[in-house]
């Protein structure tokens, strides 16, 4: 079973079914608050994530983040966590404009 790692969150495992939810579905299913202003319908970049590896396991920007990206708002390791199903492990950053005040973070 993949598993995604989160390195600032003290490098916290959980375990998904390839292919089976995005990356911000599984983060909440396993009880990890995530920043998402719109409700990860794609609206915003508030849910974005930081690859640090594993970008292979992720498909080719949807036409949402593709947008995004075009105007500059995600870099080419960045991803929106409402958008990415993962096929293999994946490890992810909160972005520091993402970071929520009642989490600890390391870094």
């Amino acid at each position: 079973m993949p598993t995604l790692e989160i390195v600032n969150l003290n490098g916290k495992l959980v375990h998904f079914r390839e292919g089976s939810k995005t990356v911000l579905s599984i983060l909440h299913e396993n009880f990890i608050d995530w920043m998402h202003a719109c409700g990860g319908k794609g609206r915003c970049t508030t849910c974005k994530m930081i690859v640090t590896d594993g970008n292979s396991s992720l498909p080719p920007l949807t036409p949402l983040e593709q947008k995004f990206a075009d105007k500059g708002r995600l870099s080419d390791n960045e991803r929106m966590a409402c958008q990415c199903v993962p096929k293999d492990n994946l490890s992810i950053r909160v972005p520091e404009q993402n970071k929520l005040p009642h989490m600890e973070y390391t870094d």
